[in-house]
């Protein structure tokens, strides 16, 4: 294994230990049966799960008895998915171009995705050539901005926030859903806000992440991002962290 492919397969596994662990917060599970539900995924339905990551949303789906295909233009994820659930179907492959007929499927997920994309109106356009007439959709994700952490020194908090949403492609597009939605000419456009409340260590890791997507932006320094980990560290320990996570669930349907 060369160092890069080294680096490269950490790298990997570091994402996928974080997006477990996102999977297991408090709430989660409501949230991905909240996105199927909207979906109207029941047995004999069929579902695009469009960055599927390592593949649970998709396996869930499954259970469903819903015909749910996982795609992410990922390959390790991919590699991971496929590990865990070898009877489901994974592929690799983008949100702009995704390996589906025309109007082949009844419903398109997108979860902690469009954040990620430089350009949703493509994206979009694609969940509207593969969903059939009258199919749905349903985009969930944080507004980056909008993370709300208790801190003895806000000016420092924002300025972390702010720095390492704008390390993201579109750091805002969770408020944009829903004209987003409507400037795709998707129809009975809904959306709905899910805010969870954390006051425990299980929320460091992405506390950390937060303070170090900063530094390494060059908004803070590195005694600055120190300080402050060790602040929110020292607020678990003594049951004083807090945190507000809002994720906007939206959901519309296809036209017909």
């Amino acid at each position: 294994m060369t160092k890069e492919t080294e680096q490269t397969s950490r790298s990997t596994g570091d994402l996928i230990a974080r997006l477990d662990a996102a999977d297991r917060l408090p709430g989660a599970e409501k949230l991905r049966l909240l996105s199927y539900d909207l979906l109207g995924a029941t047995a004999g339905t069929s579902v695009v799960d469009v960055g599927c990551g390592a593949g649970r949303a998709v396996a869930e789906l499954a259970g469903r008895g819903v015909r749910a295909i996982g795609v992410d233009p990922s390959a390790s994820m991919i590699t991971v998915a496929r590990g865990r659930w070898p009877e489901v179907d994974f592929r690799i492959a983008g949100a702009y171009e995704l390996p589906l007929a025309d109007a082949s499927v009844d419903g398109y997920r997108a979860d902690k995705v469009f954040h990620e994309l430089a350009d949703p109106d493509r994206a979009l356009a694609e969940a509207r050539r593969v969903l059939a007439p009258g199919g749905r959709i349903t985009l969930v994700g944080q507004d980056w901005d909008t993370i709300v952490v208790d801190s003895g020194d806000p000016d420092l908090t924002r300025t972390i926030v702010h720095a390492r949403a704008d390390l993201t492609a579109g750091p805002r597009a969770a408020r944009r859903y829903r004209n987003l939605l409507l400037d795709a000419r998707f129809g009975d456009v809904t959306v709905e806000v899910r805010t969870s409340v954390f006051t425990g260590p299980v929320i460091l890791p992405l506390l950390t992440g937060l303070a170090e997507g900063a530094c390494s932006a060059g908004a803070v320094t590195r005694e600055q991002a120190d300080g402050w980990i060790a602040e929110q560290r020292a607020r678990a320990g003594t049951d004083r962290l807090f945190l507000a996570l809002p994720v906007f669930v939206a959901a519309a349907t296809a036209p017909r």
